[in-house]
């Protein structure tokens, strides 16, 4: 079996000699992409500082490649880790080439003289990210999501074989968040550049990440491939929340459901209903909808938002009682709306509501 790349054995992490969090214990492997997730306050950024050794550990152990990760000397360090953290970097004078080019200290001599290979590789992480029109403009002048490709393409020249990352997509607009995260990717998967960060966008944690550390109260709740924890009872209990809800198919976070008595009845199947189900939430008007298969993309969000769902099991014919219940149901709302139902062998009985419908009128 293949032996990890960063092992973390008994990690106990805080300041001023007082363990926020103890009893980490993670084995990563060379080429995986980590992610820690966990409610502001935390301690992510406090993990992340300790493996960087920007903080000084509490107990236990880091071993980086099979090395006391503390031990190691700092320019040796410098040429396998990169970091990317949040802290706010205010260089002087210097352009963005400039701070990119830092990326490349660890190799130069004393002087800090970079080679034309050293060059060759400040322009080539600077076009991975896309930044080359950036290279002759100021770091200080530039916003703060251009700040931080800037300090991606850093970590990028620094060659390294792990690189850290605290909340690296933090005031990204959404292209720039789905770029970055992709040259994450291809740094992980293409070049076998170990991964660990932290994100807020637990959508996008789960859709890159190979693991997933839950982080909260004083250990780590949870540890684990993406299947395995994105669950709605383990993401309710990691916030805490009580105010919506994760929706485990969408990858996305949910307002609540506006319960009461159903006002709007929707017919609708194969997601045609979706955009009906959230515009009658956002109007926090009560709905039924059905006849769903609990298969029915439609289903996985009606279930939250709906007042009452009329399902059936997936491929079977509709039975007489399910439609009883929908025309109860459609009898009794002000409205109904027929978001688009697709009709075949198994749901024809759907035809009968889509008639009533008609007949109705409202």
């Amino acid at each position: 079996m293949e032996k990890p790349y960063v092992h973390i054995d008994n990690l106990s992490v805080g300041y001023h000699g007082k363990a926020l969090i103890h009893d980490i214990c993670l084995d990563i492997h060379k080429g995986e992409i980590v992610t820690l997730i966990g409610p502001n306050g935390s301690g992510k950024s406090t993990i992340l500082k300790t493996i960087t050794r920007q903080l000084e550990k509490l107990g236990g152990n880091v071993a980086f490649a099979e090395k006391d990760l503390h031990k190691l000397p700092l320019k040796e360090l410098a040429k396998k880790m990169a970091v990317v953290l949040t802290d706010r970097v205010h260089p002087e004078l210097m352009t963005c080439y400039d701070v990119v080019a830092t990326g490349r200290y660890p190799y130069t001599g004393h002087m800090g003289i970079l080679s034309k290979e050293d060059e060759r590789k400040v322009y080539e992480s600077l076009e991975a990210v896309h930044a080359e029109a950036l290279s002759e403009r100021a770091f200080d002048a530039i916003s703060d999501g251009q700040r931080q490709r800037i300090l991606l393409a850093r970590a990028i020249c620094q060659e390294p074989e792990l690189i850290v990352l605290d909340e690296p997509t933090s005031f990204l607009d959404i292209k720039y968040k789905l770029e970055l995260l992709s040259i994450l990717r291809n740094m992980a998967k293409k070049k076998g550049i170990t991964v660990i960060m932290s994100l807020h966008e637990i959508d996008l944690a789960q859709k890159i990440s190979d693991k997933i550390i839950c982080v909260r109260g004083d250990i780590i709740r949870w540890y684990g491939e993406p299947e395995s924890i994105f669950k709605e009872d383990i993401i309710r209990e990691l916030y805490e929340m009580d105010n919506g809800f994760f929706d485990t198919t969408f990858g996305s976070i949910e307002l609540p459901g506006i319960g009461g008595t159903p006002e709007v009845f929707v017919l609708s199947s194969c997601g045609n209903g979706i955009s009906i189900y959230r515009k009658l939430q956002k109007e926090r008007v009560p709905f039924a909808t059905g006849i769903l298969y609990t298969n029915d993309i439609d289903y996985q969000l009606a279930r939250y938002l709906a007042s009452e769902v009329v399902t059936e099991r997936p491929f079977c014919e509709i039975s007489d009682q399910s439609v009883e219940r929908a025309l109860q149901l459609m009898r009794s709302c002000k409205k109904i709306i027929n978001a688009g139902v697709v009709i075949g062998d198994c749901n024809r009985k759907m035809q009968r509501l889509i008639e009533e419908a008609e007949k109705l009128d409202i």
